[in-house]
């Protein structure tokens, strides 16, 4: 068992996940004074995790592999630009 965080295959899955809710959020995020060249969405989410989970995604454990998934699920639903 890997005591650092998640295994390789979660890992790397979670990883696509990462990409897929960056390429959902790309160019929804609202505007913000710090970034005046737009948002960079796949930053937002591993941010996002981090804050969550307080670590990074390669360092959950895996019995939260499904919790992260769902977080990221939900990410799509709320971080969305409101029109």
């Amino acid at each position: 068992m890997n005591d650092k965080g998640m295994n390789e295959k979660n890992r790397k899955y979670l990883w696509k996940v990462i990409l897929q809710t960056g390429d959902e959020l790309k160019g929804k995020l609202p505007n913000h004074p710090n970034h005046p060249k737009g948002r960079n969405p796949y930053a937002h989410v591993a941010v996002c995790i981090k804050e969550h989970f307080k670590c990074s995604y390669k360092d959950i454990p895996d019995d939260l592999f499904s919790d992260v998934i769902q977080f990221c699920d939900e990410l799509k639903r709320t971080e969305k630009f409101k029109d």
